[in-house]
């Protein structure tokens, strides 16, 4: 199953619910949620920590739009909008976490 997620883990607790609730999969950040998979941000162990059990991605393009595209954690695969429509085609099942 492919996990989207959209919302800044500052402002909403999409990402903490997600990672307490899948222990399998892919977690593609979009929007802001992309920040959580930068160095230093407060979210980025939990990422880090997900990376064990399941592959993460970025929306690139979100990425660079904040301006933080150079911060990408080590393990994060970052995706073009292609690569959003492959991850989508290529898992059978997709749940946004709002």
């Amino acid at each position: 199953m492919l996990h989207i997620i959209n919302k800044s883990p500052l402002e909403r607790t999409a990402l903490a619910s997600c990672l307490r609730t899948v222990s399998e999969g892919a977690i593609l950040l979009i929007e802001d949620a992309v920040y959580a998979a930068t160095q230093g941000h407060a979210a980025s162990a939990q990422i880090v920590a997900a990376l064990g059990c399941m592959k993460v991605y970025v929306l690139r393009p979100d990425l660079e739009a904040r301006g933080v595209g150079d911060l990408l954690l080590e393990g994060v695969e970052g995706v073009d909008y292609g690569g959003f429509v492959d991850l989508v085609a290529e898992h059978p099942n997709c749940q946004s976490w709002l």
